[in-house]
C-alpha cells in the first residue's frame, strides 16, 4: 500500500495541490497525508461530511444524485471529490464514502466503499470491498484513497 510520505512527495514533484472530502473515514485521509513534514506546501485542507445533509451543503453534491444512486455510489463520492475541489481550490481532491459497519447503510453491506478523485479534466472512482471489522475497513479505504491519487498522478485522465 501506498505511504502518505510517497503522495506528498508525488504531489510536491509535479506542483498539484489535493483537498479531501471524507465520510466514511472521517478525516484519516487528510491526517495521514498532513503526518508528513511539509505537506503543507501541498495539502489545501479537508472536509469531513459524514451525513448525506452535510455532503450536499458543505460539498453541493447534489441531493437527487444521493437519493437516485445512494450514499454509497461512485456518483456519490465523484460527487464530493469535485466539491472539495471546487470548495479548496485544489489542483485535485480525493473522496471516500463507504460503509464501515457493523451494520449495513444505505443498501450497502460492510466493507463496501467508493473513492474518487476530481481533478481539472474530471473523475476516476474506484469501488472496494474491504473485509475486516470497522477499524479494518476505515484503515483501508485510507490505503484505497492514498492508491486512487498515486495512480492519478501517474497519468491518469484527471490531470489533463
Amino acid at each position: 500500500m501506498p505511504r502518505p510520505d510517497q503522495v506528498v512527495a508525488r504531489l510536491r514533484e509535479l506542483g498539484v495541490t489535493i483537498a479531501t472530502a471524507e465520510s466514511i473515514t472521517g478525516g484519516a485521509v487528510c491526517s495521514a497525508l498532513v503526518s508528513v513534514p511539509g505537506a503543507s506546501t501541498v495539502v489545501r485542507g479537508g472536509i469531513v461530511a459524514y451525513t448525506a445533509a452535510m455532503k450536499a451543503r458543505l460539498l453541493g453534491v447534489d441531493p437527487d444524485v444521493i437519493a437516485e444512486a445512494g450514499l454509497v455510489s461512485a456518483d456519490v463520492a465523484e460527487a464530493m471529490a469535485r466539491g472539495a475541489r471546487e470548495a479548496t481550490g485544489a489542483t485535485l481532491a480525493v473522496a471516500t464514502t463507504g460503509v464501515a459497519g457493523p451494520e449495513p447503510h444505505d443498501g450497502a453491506g460492510p466493507g463496501s466503499v467508493w473513492v474518487a478523485v476530481s481533478g481539472p479534466a474530471g473523475e476516476s472512482s474506484s469501488h472496494r470491498d474491504i473485509p475486516g471489522d470497522r477499524a479494518a475497513v476505515r484503515s483501508g479505504t485510507v490505503d484505497a484513497a492514498l492508491a486512487l491519487v498515486l495512480e492519478s498522478l501517474a497519468g491518469d485522465v484527471t490531470l489533463l
